[in-house]
């Protein structure tokens, strides 16, 4: 049989028809519809693109935030022949917008009210597209667009008479036809199109159920962007496969105000498990150490003691409470009940785990959201694997690892040449299966550079233990090289800068074949302000410019021989030299990506100067004038 996602939503169906699939909030609380119900929308809105002449193998755009409708709409798309072209929503850049409608060359669009205005403005300039579908009602509408009810009514109709060829059509689906056209970030050059076949999904989904027991009474809060690979297959899809449910993030009128609504969303729906990267990692500890603070000295002692030895307990998960440290789990349980589970309720009080993936998550916040008992269990992939390729679950973990490579999936560590590495040994992560994509869409000669004999090279650096877990490194094309060729990758040091401090949100490490490593830093401008006034010193006077410098510089150095953290990486590669910058890394100037990471290559041309200055000897020393200057800035009209 044919494993397509059709057939795979059709199983569950038959199997769990009364489940609630879908959990949405519109008015004061969040109401439910099933398996079965969305079947029938499913159903509906694929003959309605049917009516309107939606063939196989066509191509519609879905752009709109997480919500039932998402999935009625990817599954519409799909039952009838189509291709899916998910898009996110937090794509501003009107080019970048048409650039993937005209390179995909899609002839609907399914928008959601928020992201409408975007098309319209570009819409004239795109002759494949026929048809515009609004999830949302609108006051007015134009030519070529319709109303998803409409929309709905024509699907209706049009499987009273033709429910027989509609059938016949969903079911001639091969697993090797195209689903999805997922564009990357587009970080160096053009997006590139990732083709994910319906058996790169059933079979990623197929491989995740397998080391992750996924009861039908599980349910997720959705907070990730469902057109990102991470949150489709891990969340949609494999939560789909097992009969358990899922829920969206209640829309507010801003980007921010759905933000906010996440903490009273989690309350609500009480998830049993929750989909995470290191941002959002960052923020909820930072929540709960807010939250611990402010209940006062004595509170906020006791929390640091007992996290001090839950850490101490815990070790690196799969070797808690070994030996002689099995008589401390009476203290363990006691602290526990005390503090542990107090925090446990803000996330619904039923919270079993997080999965992390999208970037490298620090092992300093693993151990924190292990010790409070909702452990964050590291997983590593990427698109074009559909995208699971490794995860630490609950059965099999090691913190500070991405865990273990999932079921029916060759992988090995090559070196430059290709050759295969022994364990231990880093080098690329290279893998083959079924989960690998088909290729880049309208690229071959892209894709022949990643694909290779069906072998996947990710890009990224990493290596194996003797346990199996694999350990991901970074990315090779963002490896620090220094100037004897020795290469590193940055991810840990910066991720452990930005963590250890409260001044430093947000740092990127530089060295190009250079004598010593440089950093380019985003200060928190609220921290240093509090700082400042607390030890006495004038926002606006240079002898305090210099003291939260010193401070800054006083802190990297303890990652230094002798310091703090001396022993956590090679010295070479701690910087020597930090400039100071004026505005934060964000996706509005492009510094970051949609999935929230470096975009490396346009930061490093953007600060090229200022990266010029830090090889001086001015520049190495942090009291300089351009470091003055801009702290200077950042200190006014506060």
């Amino acid at each position: 049989m044919n494993q397509t996602i059709p057939r795979l939503f059709e199983e569950s169906v038959k199997k769990y028809p009364n489940n609630a699939l879908m959990w949405e909030k519109n008015n004061s609380q969040y109401s439910s519809i099933s398996y079965n119900q969305m079947q029938k929308l499913v159903y509906k809105f694929a003959a309605g693109l049917i009516k309107l002449g939606f063939n196989t193998g066509d191509r519609a755009a879905l752009i709109s935030e997480g919500r039932n409708y998402w999935v009625m709409s990817e599954l519409g798309i799909l039952f009838s022949g189509g291709i899916n072209v998910p898009i996110s929503v937090k794509l501003d850049e009107l080019t970048d917008l048409k650039f993937r409608l005209a390179h995909s060359g899609c002839k609907f669009v399914i928008v959601s009210e928020t992201q409408l205005q975007k098309i319209r403005k570009i819409k004239n300039d795109l002759p494949d597209l026929e048809k515009i579908i609004l999830l949302d009602s609108s006051e007015k509408y134009e030519t070529d667009e319709i109303f998803v009810d409409q929309l709905l009514k024509l699907g209706e109709d049009y499987l009273v008479k033709n429910k027989d060829e509609f059938d016949e059509r969903w079911q001639n689906i091969k697993e090797g036809d195209y689903a999805n056209i997922c564009y990357t970030s587009g970080t160096t050059a053009d997006p590139k199109g990732i083709i994910l076949t319906h058996r790169n999904y059933t079979s990623n989904v197929e491989q995740a159920s397998k080391i992750l027991d996924i009861p039908e009474s599980y349910i997720s809060l959705l907070i990730l962007p469902w057109d990102h690979a991470f949150a489709h297959t891990a969340g949609i899809y494999t939560l789909m496969k097992n009969g358990a449910s899922m829920a969206s993030v209640q829309l507010g009128k801003s980007a921010i105000e759905t933000l906010k609504n996440i903490p009273l969303n989690i309350k609500e729906i009480k998830p049993t498990f929750l989909l995470s990267v290191p941002v959002l990692a960052k923020n909820f500890r930072k929540s709960i150490e807010k939250g611990i603070h402010d209940k006062g000295t004595r509170v906020e002692k006791l929390f640091k003691k007992a996290l001090k030895f839950a850490y101490s307990y815990n070790k690196e998960g799969w070797n808690r409470g070994n030996g002689s440290q099995k008589f401390l789990k009476p203290l363990y349980i006691f602290y526990d009940k005390l503090i542990f589970s107090k925090i446990r309720e803000n996330f619904g009080g039923r919270l079993e785990f997080f999965i992390g993936g999208g970037a490298l998550l620090d092992i300093e916040l693993q151990r924190f959201f292990y010790a409070i008992g909702i452990p964050m269990f590291q997983g590593y992939g990427l698109t074009e694997a559909a995208p699971i390729i490794s995860a630490n679950v609950p059965k099999k973990h090691k913190l500070g690892s991405s865990g273990k490579i999932v079921p029916d999936l060759q992988l090995k560590i090559c070196d430059e040449k290709g050759t295969e590495l022994p364990i231990g040994e880093k080098g690329e992560v290279v893998v083959k299966g079924e989960n690998v994509m088909a290729g880049y869409w309208k690229n071959e000669k892209a894709t022949k550079e990643v694909l290779k004999d069906g072998w996947l090279f990710t890009g990224d650096l990493g290596y194996l233990d003797k346990d199996g877990f694999l350990f991901v490194l970074g990315r090779n094309k963002s490896l620090l090289i220094s100037s004897d060729g020795e290469k590193f990758s940055p991810e840990g040091i910066e991720e452990a800068i930005s963590e250890h401090s409260i001044f430093i949100d947000q740092v990127m490490l530089y060295n190009n074949q250079s004598p010593y490593t440089a950093a380019l830093v985003v200060l928190n401008k609220d921290a240093i302000i509090k700082f400042l006034k607390t030890n006495n010193y004038s926002v606006d006077e240079r002898e305090g410019h210099e003291f939260i410098l010193k401070t800054i510089q006083e802190e990297i150095n303890q990652y230094n021989d002798g310091g703090k953290y001396g022993e956590l990486f090679p010295k070479r590669w701690i910087p020597s030299a930090i400039a100071i910058l004026g505005e934060p890394f964000t996706e509005q100037n492009h510094f970051l990506n949609s999935t929230l990471k470096m975009v490396r290559g346009k930061i490093t041309e953007y600060y090229r100067n200022r990266i010029d200055f830090l090889y001086t000897q001015e520049g190495k020393n942090i009291l300089n004038h351009q470091n003055l200057t801009i702290m200077g800035r950042l200190c006014q009209g506060e």
